[in-house]
């Protein structure tokens, strides 16, 4: 595909390292020179310097033969023009990063249909979405949902002292009344699709796939539910944070935010819900942290500007045995570290929209068996979980799983047909307009038909 990327900063260059993987053809705009040559020294794409709302600029990057125009510049304005300016020059497909807090549903409904949008980004509410999710299931270390929420991909760690110690997959299966499929497991520096016959040991980080319904069930099976807390501590006054507390209040949580800025908590104090403190101080004193109760906190969220803070002071809130903790890290290497030293959630919002928007241009592409629905990363980027609608020309239609001959890194962790929702056996057979899960390890999928050797 030819894909189009305007505003080079932050997100936009995770935006190009995941389109790049995937091979597009892509143009990078931005109106730093130095940012362009950074790109252009790092990315094997093309990469002109200029304003993306110059008819010249745009012609010159040849929009009218583009799939997908993106973006992602700093200004909200900018990028709705720009969408708007491309989709009239003949782009097939725009989307806008719209991070403005005050736009409501239907306002945002109303710009997408006057702009012609395909799509609206907001990295900021979309990160607040996926903590919210995290933080309602503590036991897990992340949660991913797919067909609308009926079922749920959960990574967990196998702690000291756990059931599932020494436990292979196939006799978990006979005590666990809960069907479930274990879609892939990390252990040091390798990464495995399981047989019955593999053994979980102390360490492990695994990533089951179960009906949504039944997740606390299976938590619960396997002795590793947590208590979900009502008490949650931000660490940082983003907008991200804004966010998740509307979110966390709306449901019965008890917020605290502290920020260390008083212009942003004097911004903040206006927008906030009642059932939301805010905290003025330094988040990295502990001093104030024990002062306002992280010991006593079922959650703590470090959500500073620098990825370093929010790794100490994770580390930090575990030390005091807060329950759950989770740092907004966007360096994939700090990342790496900060979770092989313990620290076990740590959230991208940079590579959460990067996921979305190759999600994206993997549906757009047309392939003969199957469209992608929904994508996720997973086990340190390592691994992907792809929701596939099947269509009529999909080699897998009427074949029981026990007859697919798949590829060795692939795994078919759940169907979705109509109403009801399969955790798969061999049994199994695939049909026209199901939704198949798969998930790949150290693969790119883009259609359901390459699964098979």
């Amino acid at each position: 595909m030819r894909i189009i990327i305007a505003g080079c900063g932050k997100v936009g260059k995770a935006i190009i390292d995941s389109m790049t993987d995937d091979r597009h053809d892509i143009t990078a705009i931005d109106t730093d020179p130095e940012v362009i040559e950074q790109v252009s020294n790092t990315y094997d794409v093309m990469a002109v310097c200029g304003s993306a709302t110059s008819r010249e600029m745009l012609l010159s990057a040849r929009v009218n033969k583009a799939d997908l125009f993106i973006a992602v510049t700093q200004s909200d304005e900018v990028n709705m023009l720009a969408c708007f300016l491309a989709r009239r020059m003949g782009a097939k497909h725009t989307v806008a990063r719209i991070r403005e807090a005050d736009y409501n549903e239907d306002g945002l409904n109303f710009i997408v249909k006057e702009l012609d949008l395909s799509m609206v980004l907001n990295p900021e509410r979309t990160a607040a979405e996926t903590l919210f999710d995290w933080l309602k299931l503590p036991s897990a270390v992340r949660a991913d949902n797919f067909a609308g929420k009926k079922l749920q991909l959960l990574e967990f760690i196998v702690r000291k002292g756990s059931t599932l110690c020494n436990v292979s997959i196939m006799d978990l299966r006979k005590k666990c009344p809960v069907e479930f499929v274990v879609c892939a497991v990390q252990r040091g520096d390798e990464l495995y699709i399981p047989t019955g016959t593999f053994v979980l040991n102390e360490g492990d980080r695994v990533a089951v796939m179960t009906k949504r319904a039944e997740t606390h069930k299976f938590l619960k099976v396997i002795g590793a539910v947590q208590k979900q807390g009502r008490d949650v501590i931000i660490l940082g006054g983003s907008t991200t944070a804004y966010y998740l507390a509307k979110l966390l209040v709306a449901n019965g949580f008890y917020v605290k935010i502290i920020e260390r800025d008083s212009d942003r908590c004097a911004e903040l104090a206006e927008k906030l819900p009642s059932g939301a403190t805010l905290i003025h101080g330094d988040g990295m004193n502990h001093d104030l942290l024990m002062e306002e109760g992280v010991d006593s906190a079922s959650a703590f969220v470090a959500l500073t500007g620098t990825d370093e803070e929010n790794i100490l002071i994770g580390f930090y809130a575990s030390s005091r045995e807060v329950p759950k903790v989770i740092a907004k890290v966007n360096q994939s290497a700090l990342a790496d570290l900060a979770e092989k030293l313990g620290l076990d959630s740590t959230l991208s919002p940079r590579k959460l929209v990067a996921d979305v928007l190759t999600r994206y241009a993997r549906a757009l592409n047309n392939t003969p068996g199957s469209k992608v629905e929904t994508m996720y990363s997973l086990m340190d980027e390592r691994a992907e979980a792809l929701e596939f609608h099947v269509l009529a020309d999909c080699k897998l239609i009427g074949k029981a799983l026990k007859d697919i001959r798949l590829k060795p890194n692939y795994i078919i962790a759940g169907v979705i047909r109509g109403k009801e929702t399969i955790i798969p056996s061999g049994d199994d057979v695939i049909l026209q307009d199901d939704s198949v899960i798969v998930v790949a390890t150290d693969a790119k999928l883009y259609d359901l038909n390459d699964v098979l050797r």
